[in-house]
């Protein structure tokens, strides 16, 4: 059977990303507007009830008001905006951590923000376990390609090429931070550090954990042993050994779609401080695979189908 999908929001980045995905799948009949529908209340409400299911890729406000559109239907919607994260009735898209049967079944799924994927992929599991202390003060240090911080934030960097390295998010408040709170369950949202570099895509989160300082009872092998654990029976995330620790990470100026996410486990010689790093597309894992996930799930099909994992 064709599944109907509707990308409502279809020419942004990650709409764009989106459809690349599945344009050439066949289990799949998008349906699209042209310019002008796509302004067309009338024709967006017709598009989403007409739709199986709904991929919502707009700003947060025009994200609720595409909700209360389809309102009446039995479409399902995956929202990629934040408006729906920490939201009643709405399942966190990010199955690992939640439950592909959870978002399999999900009639309302918010994807996931970018920088809070590799955050919770780092923090969630190990405060699950007991491993670290939910009431600890944590950073969150992340740098993201542009495509990062939303259209206006591209709109700057690509005016200004001689701008290397663009710090934002100083007035604090972010708006991914309870998302990260609530799915790490957090004691204290962390202090999240986000910026950007000339590069359109990929991603590094870092948190700092003066284990000594903090008292924790843990010690590296432990975490990265929960963290490889945790992620034991999933493609999209791979969990490097401690033997296998980098001396430095890139990001490529020019790299290529890419939908995995990789962590590891940073250590100096006596254990006492530790850094949790990921690294991960924006645009994939971070967003429009993340979505193409959910949406492999919600309609029974492999969940690594149309997506880039090596």
């Amino acid at each position: 059977m064709t599944i109907h999908v509707f990308i409502d929001g279809a020419a942004g980045t990650t709409g764009i990303e989106i459809h690349d995905r599945l344009a050439s799948r066949n289990e799949f009949e998008l349906i699209v507007l042209g310019n002008a529908e796509r302004k067309s209340e009338t024709a967006r409400r017709d598009a989403l009830h007409t739709a199986d299911i709904a991929i919502l890729c707009l700003p947060d406000d025009a994200a609720r008001e595409a909700v209360a559109l389809a309102e009446g239907s039995d479409t399902r919607i995956i929202d990629a905006s934040s408006a729906h994260r920490v939201a009643d009735g709405w399942t966190y898209g990010f199955p690992e951590l939640v439950g592909r049967d959870a978002v399999a079944n999900a009639a309302r799924v918010s994807n996931p923000g970018c920088y809070p994927t590799g955050f919770l992929a780092l923090v969630a599991p190990l405060v699950r376990a007991g491993l670290l202390p939910a009431d600890w003060p944590y950073t969150f240090n992340a740098v993201s390609g542009y495509s990062g911080g939303g259209k206006a934030l591209i709109e700057r960097f690509e005016a200004s090429p001689e701008i290397a390295f663009r710090a934002y998010g100083l007035g604090m408040g972010h708006k991914h931070l309870p998302e990260m709170q609530k799915y790490a369950g957090l004691v204290h949202a962390p202090v999240f550090s986000p910026s950007v570099i000339p590069a359109m895509r990929g991603m590094v989160g870092d948190v700092p954990l003066p284990l000594q300082a903090m008292g924790a009872k843990s010690n590296p092998a432990e975490l990265q042993g929960c963290l490889a654990a945790a992620y034991e029976d999933t493609p999209f995330i791979t969990v490097h050994p401690l033997a296998d620790a980098p001396t430095e990470l890139l990001l490529e100026r020019d790299a290529q779609p890419w939908d995995g996410l990789e962590l590891w486990v940073f250590a100096d010689t006596d254990a006492s401080q530790v850094r949790l790093v990921a690294r991960l597309d924006n645009l994939g894992k971070g967003a429009s695979g993340a979505a193409v996930q959910s949406l492999n799930l919600m309609c029974g099909l492999p969940e690594t189908a149309g997506l880039r994992l090596a």
